[in-house]
């Protein structure tokens, strides 16, 4: 019989932390339910003590989740570890993660503790977590770079205060395959009472290895993968949940594991990501890219119409690609409009929420005769946001462009309650409704991302703009649909305005595993 293999998704923590991939708690928590529903075992939910938001959303997550475990990162102190443990207190399944850096770089320029000193921290951090959960994860940054011998010692001393799980990062992205698998066999073999805990990888991709790095790993007996939706992460990101639970699944011959993941939630986890931090997905990424089933040679066309294992090792509905499906018309009624935004996992947190999305679904039922769930995320990525928090609102635009003439834009938008007016010239459409808008916010945010997709295909598919904008080191995206891209243009600069105007800032995090 094959073992379990704990799929433990750190996209609402580490994910997060990509430049721009921050997320409100009303996106946080629909991103964890579309994991629920796709029966990931441990969702990392954020770092409780980075802000009083990461504090919240995890605490909403904990009450929302109720089939996963719900984890929150605390580093060795314990400050740190009272947050994490307040804000997992509703679960009914919840998990502290805490770490401490291992490597003698770390150890020496970083903390600045001596190596007793740290093996010190680290028992005192598993008695601090211990008050609030039995299930505590413990991980040694940068074991990548550590000295095996070290990590033996610090493991034996954390298995014997009490952790369950131990993770052996490649904070960096350093490992090599045959290298890596070769620590954590010595590491499980040399360490006492290795048989009592569950064994963890967490690998960056920073040289293209992560997915390589952790299934060496669950050869050499991890027993858990911590990855993200996308391989969304820091610097070059984490190993891909898609690639590490497909790669299991298409080869039983290799893999002595199996995990309980639902594989057909696989596409619209990763479109909801994707919309929600607008980071997309590049068409060539494997299992989830738009081209992961695509045939272009006729060779291989040929091969496939014959028998569809000549060329595919994976069938396109296995991991969700057949779920998008026309679901509503111009016809369909409200409850029918709310039961299907249940469906696919997006639960609006208000009456006065969910008519403004159906009001707006029948707007764009009669300019587009067929409406699919990409449309239907992409309807709702405004409305999360709860009236208090839209301080900027669109209420007029007219554009006009021409050949020869400079474009021009006249808006009018509801500040905190007040019609203004504004208008602009500018290089392009875009650009004029943009400088029409800040004529009159004066935000002085800077321009990092301006991002235009089709969501379906069609002459008259929304187009879904992504706008990046930072301000006083706080970077955000704004999302903004429509079938005319002016005004999901103006749509998305704003939704990012009002995030900025809203957000609590981060503290930052004194490492990462």
């Amino acid at each position: 019989m094959k073992q379990h293999l704990v799929i433990f998704d750190t996209t609402l923590r580490d994910g997060e932390q990509s430049p721009g991939a921050s997320m409100t708690k009303e996106e946080k928590i629909r991103v964890a339910r579309q994991l629920e529903k796709m029966r990931v075992d441990v969702i990392e939910a954020g770092f409780a003590a980075a802000s009083p938001g990461d504090f919240d959303s995890i605490h909403s997550i904990a009450q929302a989740i109720k089939d996963s475990t719900v984890c929150s990162l605390a580093r060795a102190n314990e400050n740190d570890i009272g947050r994490a443990g307040e804000a997992i207190k509703p679960a009914k399944s919840g998990r502290i993660h805490t770490f401490i850096a291992t490597s003698p770089i770390h150890m020496e320029k970083k903390l600045r503790m001596t190596p007793d000193q740290v093996v010190e921290q680290a028992v005192k951090a598993i008695g601090w977590a211990r008050q609030y959960t039995d299930d505590i994860e413990f991980s040694a940054e940068d074991a990548g770079r550590s000295e095996t011998d070290f990590l033996c010692r610090i493991f034996e001393a954390v298995i014997k205060a009490g952790a369950k799980t131990i993770n052996v990062p490649d904070t960096v992205g350093y490992a090599i395959p045959f290298q890596y698998a070769e620590t954590m066999r010595q590491l499980i073999e040399r360490v006492p009472n290795s048989d009592k805990v569950v064994w963890s990888v967490h690998c960056h991709n920073d040289l293209g290895l992560a997915v390589s790095n952790s299934l060496a790993a669950v050869l050499a007996g991890a027993r858990q993968v911590e990855c993200t939706i996308n391989g969304l992460g820091e610097r070059a990101g984490n190993a891909a949940l898609e690639e590490i639970v497909m790669a299991v699944r298409t080869r039983p011959d290799i893999f002595p594991v199996e995990s309980r993941i639902d594989t057909t939630q696989i596409v619209p986890a990763s479109k909801l990501v994707s919309q929600i931090t607008g980071y997309p997905v590049q068409p060539n990424k494997a299992v989830v890219g738009a081209n992961a089933f695509a045939h272009e040679s006729g060779i291989h066309q040929d091969g496939v119409l014959k028998h569809r294992e000549t060329y595919e090792i994976m069938r396109a509905q296995d991991v969700g690609w057949s779920q998008n499906k026309l679901v509503l018309g111009k016809h369909s009624g409200r409850n029918a409009f709310k039961t299907r935004l249940q469906e696919l996992g997006i639960e609006l947190e208000s009456d006065e929420v969910l008519n403004a999305a159906f009001s707006r679904f029948k707007e764009l039922a009669d300019r587009k005769h067929e409406i699919f769930d990409e449309d239907l995320h992409a309807l709702v990525s405004e409305e999360v946001v709860t009236p208090d928090q839209e301080h900027y609102k669109l209420v007029y635009s007219h554009v006009c462009s021409e050949t020869g003439e400079m474009p021009f834009a006249k808006v009018i938008l509801n500040v905190g309650g007040a019609e203004k007016k504004g208008e602009a010239s500018g290089g392009g459409p875009v650009d004029a409704t943009f400088k029409a808008i800040e004529s009159i916010v004066g935000s002085g945010a800077e321009l990092l991302l301006y991002s235009v997709n089709a969501i379906t295909t069609g002459t008259d598919a929304q187009g879904e703009v992504t706008t990046r904008l930072s301000k006083d080191e706080r970077i955000v995206n704004g999302n903004g649909a429509d079938t005319d891209i002016v005004i999901a243009s103006a749509r998305s600069y704003l939704n990012a305005l009002n995030k900025l105007h809203s957000s609590l800032d981060k503290v930052k995090a004194q490492g990462d595993v």
